[in-house]
Protein backbone atom coordinates (compact mmCIF):
# COMPACT_ATOMS: atom_id res chain seq x y z
CA UNK A 1 0.00 0.00 0.00
CA UNK A 2 0.86 3.86 0.40
CA UNK A 3 0.18 7.31 1.15
CA UNK A 4 -0.47 10.28 -1.14
CA UNK A 5 -0.30 13.66 0.19
CA UNK A 6 -1.34 16.50 -1.74
CA UNK A 7 0.43 18.58 0.66
CA UNK A 8 2.47 21.80 1.35
CA UNK A 9 6.60 22.08 0.84
CA UNK A 10 7.61 25.54 3.11
CA UNK A 11 10.96 27.19 3.61
CA UNK A 12 10.89 27.13 7.73
CA UNK A 13 12.73 30.09 8.92
CA UNK A 14 12.71 29.35 12.31
CA UNK A 15 13.62 32.43 15.02
CA UNK A 16 14.71 31.94 18.60
CA UNK A 17 12.88 34.36 20.77
CA UNK A 18 12.65 34.70 25.26
CA UNK A 19 8.77 35.31 24.80
CA UNK A 20 6.20 35.16 21.76
CA UNK A 21 6.17 39.02 20.96
CA UNK A 22 3.09 41.07 21.96
CA UNK A 23 1.42 43.55 19.65
CA UNK A 24 3.70 46.47 18.96
CA UNK A 25 6.47 44.82 20.55
CA UNK A 26 9.97 44.79 18.82
CA UNK A 27 11.80 41.61 20.02
CA UNK A 28 15.77 40.54 19.13
CA UNK A 29 16.35 36.75 18.24
CA UNK A 30 19.00 34.59 19.85
CA UNK A 31 19.51 32.54 16.52
CA UNK A 32 18.08 32.09 13.30
CA UNK A 33 18.15 28.32 11.10
CA UNK A 34 16.40 27.77 8.36
CA UNK A 35 14.69 24.02 8.00
CA UNK A 36 12.26 21.75 5.11
CA UNK A 37 8.54 22.37 6.55
CA UNK A 38 5.09 23.05 5.56
CA UNK A 39 2.69 20.55 7.22
CA UNK A 40 2.81 18.21 3.94
CA UNK A 41 6.37 17.81 4.01
CA UNK A 42 6.39 17.22 7.54
CA UNK A 43 3.71 14.71 6.99
CA UNK A 44 5.10 13.03 4.06
CA UNK A 45 8.70 13.24 6.34
CA UNK A 46 6.78 11.42 8.99
CA UNK A 47 5.11 8.80 7.28
CA UNK A 48 8.47 7.89 5.34
CA UNK A 49 10.50 8.00 8.86
CA UNK A 50 7.06 5.16 10.15
CA UNK A 51 8.77 2.47 7.01
CA UNK A 52 5.51 3.72 4.62
CA UNK A 53 5.64 4.57 0.82
CA UNK A 54 5.28 7.97 0.47
CA UNK A 55 4.49 9.88 -2.93
CA UNK A 56 4.25 13.64 -2.27
CA UNK A 57 1.98 15.56 -4.14
CA UNK A 58 3.05 19.26 -4.46
CA UNK A 59 5.05 22.80 -6.06
CA UNK A 60 7.81 24.64 -5.28
CA UNK A 61 9.67 27.54 -7.39
CA UNK A 62 13.14 26.81 -8.47
CA UNK A 63 13.81 28.29 -4.85
CA UNK A 64 12.90 25.22 -3.68
CA UNK A 65 15.10 22.82 -5.18
CA UNK A 66 16.45 21.94 -2.11
CA UNK A 67 13.49 21.09 -0.47
CA UNK A 68 12.48 18.49 -3.18
CA UNK A 69 16.26 17.11 -2.93
CA UNK A 70 16.07 16.81 0.86
CA UNK A 71 12.30 15.21 0.66
CA UNK A 72 13.97 12.68 -1.68
CA UNK A 73 17.15 11.97 0.92
CA UNK A 74 14.29 11.27 3.58
CA UNK A 75 12.48 8.34 1.48
CA UNK A 76 9.76 10.69 -0.03
CA UNK A 77 9.25 9.69 -3.27
CA UNK A 78 9.10 13.22 -5.14
CA UNK A 79 8.11 12.37 -9.06
CA UNK A 80 4.69 14.41 -8.66
CA UNK A 81 5.86 17.81 -7.12
CA UNK A 82 5.94 20.47 -9.74
CA UNK A 83 8.39 23.29 -10.52
CA UNK A 84 6.46 26.54 -11.13
CA UNK A 85 7.27 29.75 -12.28
CA UNK A 86 6.70 31.59 -9.32
CA UNK A 87 8.43 31.31 -5.74
CA UNK A 88 8.45 28.85 -2.88
CA UNK A 89 6.50 29.03 -0.06
CA UNK A 90 7.99 30.45 3.81
CA UNK A 91 7.06 30.05 6.70
CA UNK A 92 8.45 32.82 9.68
CA UNK A 93 8.21 30.87 12.91
CA UNK A 94 9.02 32.36 16.43
CA UNK A 95 9.66 29.58 18.81
CA UNK A 96 9.59 31.01 22.60
CA UNK A 97 11.93 29.33 25.44
CA UNK A 98 9.01 28.12 26.70
CA UNK A 99 8.55 26.00 23.33
CA UNK A 100 5.31 27.64 22.73
CA UNK A 101 5.45 29.17 18.53
CA UNK A 102 3.99 31.98 16.56
CA UNK A 103 3.91 31.33 12.62
CA UNK A 104 3.22 33.79 9.22
CA UNK A 105 3.06 31.57 6.32
CA UNK A 106 3.29 32.79 2.53
CA UNK A 107 1.63 30.25 0.41
CA UNK A 108 3.76 30.83 -2.62
CA UNK A 109 3.74 27.92 -5.09
CA UNK A 110 1.41 25.92 -2.62
CA UNK A 111 -1.68 27.28 -3.81
CA UNK A 112 -0.61 26.90 -7.00
CA UNK A 113 -0.32 23.46 -7.48
CA UNK A 114 -1.42 22.09 -10.66
CA UNK A 115 -4.58 20.09 -11.35
CA UNK A 116 -2.76 18.08 -14.35
CA UNK A 117 -0.13 17.00 -11.24
CA UNK A 118 -3.04 15.69 -8.94
CA UNK A 119 -4.21 13.98 -11.48
CA UNK A 120 -0.86 12.12 -12.94
CA UNK A 121 -0.39 11.06 -9.36
CA UNK A 122 -3.92 10.26 -8.74
CA UNK A 123 -3.55 7.77 -12.13
CA UNK A 124 -1.10 5.82 -9.94
CA UNK A 125 -2.90 5.00 -6.98
CA UNK A 126 -3.95 1.90 -6.19
CA UNK A 127 -7.57 1.05 -4.56
CA UNK A 128 -7.16 1.37 -0.72
CA UNK A 129 -4.11 3.42 -0.81
CA UNK A 130 -4.40 6.48 1.63
CA UNK A 131 -4.86 9.74 0.61
CA UNK A 132 -3.74 12.91 2.65
CA UNK A 133 -4.66 16.77 2.39
CA UNK A 134 -4.23 19.62 5.11
CA UNK A 135 -5.39 23.00 4.56
CA UNK A 136 -2.37 24.58 2.91
CA UNK A 137 -2.61 24.30 -0.10
CA UNK A 138 -5.47 24.42 -3.48
CA UNK A 139 -6.81 21.06 -5.24
CA UNK A 140 -8.11 19.86 -1.68
CA UNK A 141 -11.77 18.96 -2.46
CA UNK A 142 -10.72 18.03 -5.96
CA UNK A 143 -8.50 15.76 -4.93
CA UNK A 144 -10.89 14.31 -1.92
CA UNK A 145 -13.71 14.01 -4.65
CA UNK A 146 -11.23 11.77 -7.09
CA UNK A 147 -9.08 9.71 -4.46
CA UNK A 148 -12.86 8.62 -2.99
CA UNK A 149 -13.93 8.41 -6.53
CA UNK A 150 -10.98 5.75 -7.23
CA UNK A 151 -11.67 3.53 -4.04
CA UNK A 152 -8.94 5.05 -1.70
CA UNK A 153 -9.39 6.04 1.55
CA UNK A 154 -9.32 9.83 2.51
CA UNK A 155 -7.46 11.56 5.46
CA UNK A 156 -7.88 15.20 6.27
CA UNK A 157 -5.51 17.27 8.70
CA UNK A 158 -7.58 20.20 9.64
CA UNK A 159 -5.26 22.92 9.54
CA UNK A 160 -5.11 25.72 9.33
CA UNK A 161 -8.07 25.35 10.63
CA UNK A 162 -10.99 27.11 7.89
CA UNK A 163 -14.61 25.66 8.50
CA UNK A 164 -15.94 26.05 5.05
CA UNK A 165 -12.97 24.11 3.66
CA UNK A 166 -13.35 21.36 6.53
CA UNK A 167 -17.44 21.27 5.31
CA UNK A 168 -16.36 21.42 1.66
CA UNK A 169 -14.36 17.86 2.31
CA UNK A 170 -16.49 15.67 4.96
CA UNK A 171 -18.39 14.28 2.72
CA UNK A 172 -15.58 11.68 1.17
CA UNK A 173 -13.95 11.32 4.13
CA UNK A 174 -12.64 8.24 5.98
CA UNK A 175 -10.54 9.62 8.49
CA UNK A 176 -9.95 13.33 10.54
CA UNK A 177 -7.39 14.68 12.88
CA UNK A 178 -7.75 18.17 14.28
CA UNK A 179 -6.87 19.72 17.37
CA UNK A 180 -9.40 20.65 20.36
CA UNK A 181 -9.53 24.55 18.71
CA UNK A 182 -10.45 23.43 15.74
CA UNK A 183 -13.06 20.86 16.98
CA UNK A 184 -14.65 23.12 18.85
CA UNK A 185 -14.40 25.60 16.18
CA UNK A 186 -15.80 22.95 13.91
CA UNK A 187 -18.62 21.80 15.77
CA UNK A 188 -19.29 26.16 16.49
CA UNK A 189 -19.88 25.99 12.44
CA UNK A 190 -21.68 22.66 12.08
CA UNK A 191 -23.51 22.01 15.29
CA UNK A 192 -21.82 18.61 15.50
CA UNK A 193 -19.86 17.21 18.08
CA UNK A 194 -16.65 15.35 16.97
CA UNK A 195 -18.07 11.89 17.66
CA UNK A 196 -21.39 12.56 15.25
CA UNK A 197 -19.54 13.76 12.24
CA UNK A 198 -20.13 11.35 9.05
CA UNK A 199 -16.27 10.16 9.02
CA UNK A 200 -15.40 6.85 10.19
CA UNK A 201 -12.67 7.79 12.69
CA UNK A 202 -11.87 11.22 14.27
CA UNK A 203 -8.87 12.03 16.13
CA UNK A 204 -8.62 15.09 17.99
CA UNK A 205 -5.57 15.77 19.26
CA UNK A 206 -5.13 17.74 23.14
CA UNK A 207 -1.28 18.96 23.22
CA UNK A 208 -0.20 17.11 26.38
CA UNK A 209 -3.41 15.53 27.43
CA UNK A 210 -3.06 13.52 24.57
CA UNK A 211 -5.66 12.53 22.21
CA UNK A 212 -8.95 11.39 21.90
CA UNK A 213 -10.48 8.38 19.02
CA UNK A 214 -13.53 8.81 18.26
CA UNK A 215 -14.46 5.90 16.49
CA UNK A 216 -17.02 2.81 15.57
CA UNK A 217 -17.10 1.65 19.65
CA UNK A 218 -17.37 5.09 20.84
CA UNK A 219 -14.41 7.70 22.26
CA UNK A 220 -11.18 6.46 23.12
CA UNK A 221 -8.76 8.25 25.26
CA UNK A 222 -4.80 7.97 24.44
CA UNK A 223 -3.26 9.82 26.92
CA UNK A 224 0.57 11.72 26.32
CA UNK A 225 3.71 10.91 27.05
CA UNK A 226 5.12 13.12 29.76
CA UNK A 227 8.36 15.00 28.49
CA UNK A 228 9.92 18.75 28.62
CA UNK A 229 8.99 20.31 25.41
CA UNK A 230 11.69 22.90 23.89
CA UNK A 231 9.51 23.52 20.66
CA UNK A 232 5.97 22.31 19.33
CA UNK A 233 6.85 23.01 15.94
CA UNK A 234 5.59 19.99 13.76
CA UNK A 235 4.97 18.20 16.57
CA UNK A 236 0.74 17.61 15.10
CA UNK A 237 2.16 16.76 11.59
CA UNK A 238 4.90 14.54 12.72
CA UNK A 239 1.60 12.55 15.17
CA UNK A 240 -0.64 12.77 11.91
CA UNK A 241 2.26 10.85 10.00
CA UNK A 242 2.55 8.38 12.12
CA UNK A 243 -1.22 7.63 12.84
CA UNK A 244 -1.19 7.15 8.22
CA UNK A 245 2.03 5.46 8.48
CA UNK A 246 0.57 2.92 11.37
CA UNK A 247 -2.95 2.53 9.40
CA UNK A 248 -1.32 1.99 5.80
CA UNK A 249 1.00 -0.93 7.43
CA UNK A 250 -2.27 -2.61 8.64
CA UNK A 251 -1.92 -1.69 12.43
CA UNK A 252 -5.33 -1.19 14.28
CA UNK A 253 -5.89 2.38 14.94
CA UNK A 254 -5.43 2.30 18.94
CA UNK A 255 -1.57 0.94 18.18
CA UNK A 256 -0.97 3.27 15.12
CA UNK A 257 -1.87 5.80 17.67
CA UNK A 258 0.04 4.39 20.72
CA UNK A 259 2.78 4.78 17.96
CA UNK A 260 2.01 7.97 16.73
CA UNK A 261 2.22 9.13 20.46
CA UNK A 262 5.55 8.38 21.49
CA UNK A 263 6.58 9.92 17.88
CA UNK A 264 5.18 13.26 18.93
CA UNK A 265 6.27 12.91 22.36
CA UNK A 266 9.97 12.84 20.82
CA UNK A 267 9.62 15.59 17.83
CA UNK A 268 8.68 18.26 20.99
CA UNK A 269 11.91 17.73 22.68
CA UNK A 270 13.96 18.95 19.47
CA UNK A 271 14.25 22.02 17.70
CA UNK A 272 13.40 22.16 13.99
CA UNK A 273 10.35 20.67 11.98
CA UNK A 274 11.20 18.32 9.30
CA UNK A 275 14.62 17.96 9.08
CA UNK A 276 14.23 16.09 12.84
CA UNK A 277 11.29 13.78 12.87
CA UNK A 278 12.73 10.80 14.64
CA UNK A 279 12.61 7.38 12.44
CA UNK A 280 10.61 4.72 13.64
CA UNK A 281 13.85 2.96 15.46
CA UNK A 282 14.11 5.54 17.31
CA UNK A 283 10.63 6.14 18.09
CA UNK A 284 10.44 2.25 19.09
CA UNK A 285 13.28 2.86 21.67
CA UNK A 286 12.00 6.43 23.08
CA UNK A 287 10.62 6.10 26.49
CA UNK A 288 10.04 8.86 28.45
Amino acid sequence: MAIWNLGSINADIVYRVPHIPAPGETLSSTSRQTFLGGKGANMSVAAARAAAHVHHIGAVGADGRWATERLLEYGVDTSYIAELDTETAQAIIMVADDGENAIVLHPGANAEIPQATLQAAMAEASTGDWLVTQNETNLQRTAAQLGKRLGLQVAYAAAPFDAERVQAVLPYLDFLILNAVEAEQLQDATGTAPRDLPVRDVIVTLGADGADWHGANGKAHFPAMKVVPVDTTGAGDTFTGYVLAGLDRGMPMAQAIALATKAGALMVTRHGTADVIPDFSEVQAFQS
